[in-house]
């Protein structure tokens, strides 16, 4: 019996980024797809898209990283949340928190080891 891939939307506006995570995690087994913004992100799950695990950036043109991941939470409460931010200063909210996003989930930009990224993936899905 096959299983599903999981399948992982990266909301970044930076190209390189997205290409970077995009062709790692697709060599790591997963299905990803991409979004520039918070409202393409929304636009993309209203359509129908259905996603395991989002990685999020927070800087993001329009709708910064946390009121996307609340508005995605609000639409698909099961859909797992990763932070990959270049903001230094970023924390975790509360309100986050209590969508499950922790101090796991949060990795900061440049990310030497992919791995680490991967493997949080991994353990989002099996949740």
């Amino acid at each position: 019996m096959r299983q599903e891939l999981p399948s992982i939307l990266v909301v970044d506006d930076e190209p390189f980024i997205v290409l970077g995570l995009k062709t790692f995690l697709e060599d790591e087994g997963m299905e990803v797809e991409s979004a520039g913004s918070g409202e393409e992100a929304l636009d993309k799950v209203q359509s129908g898209g259905v996603f395991d695990i989002c990685i999020m950036d927070q800087r993001l043109p329009g709708m910064n990283g946390d009121a996307t991941i609340r508005a995605l939470h609000a639409l698909c409460p099961g859909l797992r949340f990763i932070i990959h931010t270049g903001d230094t200063a970023y924390t975790i909210t509360d309100e986050l928190r209590d969508m499950g996003v922790g101090s796991g989930h949060l990795f900061r930009k440049p990310l030497l080891d992919m791995g680490l990224l991967a493997n949080a993936v991994r353990e989002l899905v099996r949740c």
